[in-house]
């Protein structure tokens, strides 16, 4: 991309961000004068176009609407849940200096690597070109969103895929079902039936966030003296140094994102392969509610449930599989064979003091998934056998440092109650009644002189 192109691209972002903050302005001042919100979406219309051609630089309309129609979508979205009681629904009222710009079916071309986007009524079409080929053929492609994420230009493409076909005998049974676990040290724990079970890693990925948490925090302390006060305007060093920091937590999560599809998909490739018609998923996103101290609440954040419930069931849609998401409270210290509560174990292993059952927690919390109800309620008839058969996967395979290893090389070498790093290895304690102190202090040029003394 040319310095051109790349000015103008994110001139259409700063665009796209001041059609919001003129849609936020207007009703501030309107709600000030005691009037109404104009929220309505053929209302904001009319208002752009009586305000003429050319009024936010490049930007055509079509964009433009699109910008006013995620603006009455979140306003009517919180009004919603406000209605239904949710108090900490907000209304959209903050502005953003560059906003994402969604181009439809009309307004956009591809012509192989090289991506057409209209620009307002007098200025030249713009002309990119991108870095890889489009994943889906051009006639599929109804949408492209240009972004920007840490300083790096990006572009969405929104396709409509059909949904797989399978020859006769090999599509998907919907009287097989299979339960999902998600969590963190196994992303997805799959128990299905035939006595098959899949267990796909996430040591990986929370050894990356481990290390992206600790250079974070050697960053911000070496950089908070350059810091500026409050109301005092950053120098260039300052500028560049946040710059950095912003390009370094997008491909954190640009990491972590490949990485949950990856394992999504080694899941939907699994009930491709056994025939599972419907997959039942636990939501845990309960427990996101809890307040249960920093340290545990940055996990749940670095977590990120929702998304990988979301890629999961698209990719599910996408090969003709249906998902239901059950209540998964009680799943992994529940005994599958005789439905009795046990103390939560404290390891990956999992035993029974009533029946003597023993087997993976990770899969019990998916077997116990499998016989949920979407109202839940528990099935008792027609369970699946506890897997037996268990296929194992790793996701992050693309991230840095990670081997064929079992254990990923980057993980923390404490654990427990130990705090801070081990640091360098130290030699064995010495044996009872002796100390190691008092050779230590003795040279040997004093060693030397008590010899010839002698």
């Amino acid at each position: 991309m040319t310095r051109a192109q790349r000015r103008r691209c994110f001139g259409l972002l700063v665009s796209a961000g001041d059609v919001w903050a003129c849609v936020l302005d207007m009703n501030r001042w309107r709600r000030q004068r005691g009037l109404p919100a104009m929220v309505n979406f053929q209302e904001l219309c009319r208002e752009l176009h009586n305000s003429g051609p050319g009024v936010f630089g490049e930007l055509a309309s079509i964009p433009a609407e699109g910008m006013l129609r995620r603006f009455s979508d979140a306003w009517f979205s919180a009004a919603k849940r406000r209605r239904q009681g949710d108090t900490s629904a907000r209304y959209p009222r903050r502005k953003r200096r560059l906003m994402p710009v969604r181009f439809r079916h009309g307004a956009f071309t591809t012509q192989g690597r090289r991506l057409r986007l209209a620009t307002a009524r007098g200025c030249p079409p713009l002309w990119v070109r991108l870095d890889r080929d489009p994943p889906y053929p051009a006639e599929q492609v109804r949408s492209v969103t240009l972004l920007a994420d840490g300083g790096r230009l990006f572009v969405e493409v929104t396709a409509q895929v059909p949904v797989a076909t399978y020859p006769p005998g090999a599509e998907p049974d919907p009287s097989r079902v299979a339960g999902v676990d998600p969590g963190v040290i196994h992303l997805y724990a799959a128990a299905g039936p035939d006595e098959q079970g899949l267990l796909v890693s996430g040591r990986a990925v929370r050894a990356e966030n481990h290390l992206h948490l600790r250079d974070t925090k050697a960053r911000t302390k070496a950089t908070a003296r350059r810091a500026p006060t409050k109301g005092q305007a950053g120098s260039r060093r300052w500028k560049k140094t946040r710059t950095r920091q912003r390009k370094l937590q997008a491909r954190h999560h640009r990491r972590i994102t490949q990485a949950h599809h990856e394992a999504a998909r080694d899941v939907v490739q699994w009930a491709i392969q056994h025939r599972i018609g419907i997959l039942k998923i636990g939501d845990p996103r309960g427990v996101l509610e809890l307040t249960a101290g920093r340290r545990h609440n940055k996990r749940l954040r670095d977590w990120r449930v929702g998304h990988l419930i979301t890629c999961l069931r698209d990719k599910a849609e996408q090969a003709g599989i249906d998902t239901h998401l059950v209540d998964e409270r009680g799943t992994s210290s529940t005994c599958p064979t005789c439905d009795r509560r046990v103390p939560k174990p404290k390891n990956r292993n999992f035993s029974c003091p009533h029946c003597a059952f023993t087997g993976h927690r990770d899969l019990v919390g998916g077997a116990n998934i499998a016989t949920r109800t979407i109202g839940g309620g528990t099935i008792t008839a027609d369970r699946n056998p506890f897997p037996t058969v268990i296929q194992h996967r790793r996701a992050g395979r693309h991230l840095p440092g990670v081997n064929s290893a079992r254990r990923d090389p980057r993980r923390r070498p404490h654990h427990g109650t130990v705090r801070g790093s081990p640091g360098r290895p130290r030699p064995a304690p010495p044996e009872m009644g002796t100390s190691l102190a008092h050779q230590a202090r003795i040279s040997q040029h004093h060693l030397d002189s008590e010899a010839n003394v002698a």
